[in-house]
């Protein structure tokens, strides 16, 4: 879902989210821009009507430990959707490839197996202005978008 989008979504025609529990799984590298994604989705969730005791936060040292933890968080099945939350800004090294291969292919694969939907809020920028931008910046927050993703997804 594109940040132009967003602008049309109507959270009232959302599926209800009366009931519902989702969890937040946070990267703490880079969190001047993952805590900006999280604030994001949680401030949509309640906007939606979640209740502030149904959003649990879980933290994880870095991208690459999202997978992990979203596996262990979904698997719990107390949950209708995780929402992972990450940021990987390129380096001078080959290691952005890496991590975000791994990190997407992790998260494919939980969702493919798993009963509980996992979304993909993990930015993979070139410098760190692109993330800031993405954040809550000039092209919006992706973390709204997540969150909106993942109520409709707690419906399947």
């Amino acid at each position: 879902m594109s940040t132009a989008q967003r602008s049309n979504v109507d959270l009232n025609k959302l599926p209800s989210t009366k009931g519902k529990r989702f969890a937040l799984v946070v990267s703490e590298w880079n969190s001047e821009i993952t805590n900006n994604l999280k604030s994001g989705a949680r401030e949509t969730l309640l906007s939606s009507g979640v209740k502030t005791k149904d959003i649990e936060e879980f933290n994880v040292p870095g991208s690459f430990e999202l997978i992990h933890a979203c596996k262990v968080v979904s698997e719990s099945l107390e949950f209708d959707a995780v929402i992972s939350i990450g940021s990987i800004i390129r380096g001078e090294t080959s290691h952005f490839d890496f991590v975000c291969h791994g990190v997407s292919s992790g998260i494919a694969l939980l969702n493919a197996n798993g009963k509980t939907p996992i979304i993909f809020c993990v930015l993979t920028d070139d410098n760190k202005q692109q993330s800031i931008n993405r954040s809550g910046g000039k092209y919006g927050n992706k973390g709204i978008e997540a969150a909106i993703a993942a109520i409709k997804m707690s419906s399947f």
